[in-house]
């Protein structure tokens, strides 16, 4: 019968998506791992790893031990940091996963005061310029911008953040301002490519009007802090959050375009798995991040 050490095995090769990768995360050689892998699956009479395709992947069975285990794992890790917070300890990883540009600016510095304050606590910070694209399952902690689609994990709200149209000034002197969200679809427009959505499809609200506007785009990019670069250098419109453009429209690079109307917010959240089986760890971080952006977070002082 497969006991934790087992489950937290199997989760290490598919983290890892290879049996060298899994060796080298576990510090064995690669042949130790196939060893251990094949006296796993003749014990369970299972195959649990897929080794016949290009690359490797769990079977139905792996799947199902990796998910329901991983819970078992999970809640055994926190019963015993639970035992640890009696001693005013906090101890174990944490394994964070946050966008490029708003991880950079705004999380590096709290991850790293969080460990100085808690230095028994080993703290992975992944940045990715798709999130959420990434497998979730190997991450404690995600930042995330924006609408949220259906998903499991708990949401914990950080800070607001609006989404805002904005131009140089000498691209506004060029082209003059939009009256209208529809004059925008004859305009240089810049896309940030995100998430795998319909980046250039932009939505706008004003009391009970609503409009949607395919924008042309010449230029796009995956890294915010290109398109908002292009855009003080008079490249192109940009809808870019607030947290990113708050400091250029206050020095004047940018201005914002069609106040009047209003698109989708993409609020600041943190997710995490099952509320009532976290660590104690990822429960004080959580916590310490929403306090940083609290009352006011620093784009809006």
């Amino acid at each position: 019968m497969a006991d934790s050490g087992d489950i937290r095995f199997l989760l290490a090769i598919r983290d890892s998506g290879s049996l060298l990768g899994a060796a080298r995360k576990l510090g064995v050689t690669p042949s130790a791992v196939t060893q251990r892998l094949q006296g796993l699956e003749k014990q369970l009479e299972i195959r649990l790893v897929d080794r016949s395709a290009r690359r490797l992947c769990l079977t139905t069975e792996g799947e199902l031990l990796c998910r329901r285990g991983g819970e078992l794992v999970q809640q055994f890790d926190a019963l015993f940091d639970d035992l640890l917070q009696q001693r005013q300890a906090l101890a174990g990883s944490l394994k964070i996963n946050a966008p490029l540009g708003f991880g950079r600016r705004y999380l590096s510095d709290i991850v790293a005061d969080f460990q100085h304050a808690h230095p028994d606590i080993e703290i992975a910070l992944t940045l990715s310029d798709q999130p959420l694209a990434e497998t979730i399952a190997r991450f404690d902690v995600v930042v995330h911008i924006g609408e949220l689609r259906l998903s499991n994990l708990v949401g914990h709200a950080l800070a607001p953040n609006a989404r805002l149209l904005c131009a140089s000034p000498s691209f506004i002197r060029r082209h003059g301002m939009p009256a209208s969200p529809e004059a925008l679809a004859q305009l240089p427009c810049i896309v940030l490519n995100e998430n795998n959505e319909d980046v250039s499809l932009w939505h706008f609200r004003r009391g009970q009007q609503s409009r949607s506007v395919r924008v042309s785009s010449k230029l796009s990019c995956n890294d915010g802090e290109v398109i908002r670069r292009w855009a003080c250098a008079g490249r192109g419109i940009i809808l870019r959050s607030e947290w990113d453009v708050a400091d250029d429209l206050a020095a004047g690079r940018l201005v914002r375009l069609l106040p009047g109307w209003k698109a989708p917010d993409a609020d600041v959240i943190a997710l995490t798995h099952d509320r009532a089986g976290l660590p104690a760890r990822i429960r004080h971080f959580t916590r310490f991040l929403q306090e940083r952006f609290r009352p006011v977070p620093p784009w809006r002082k």
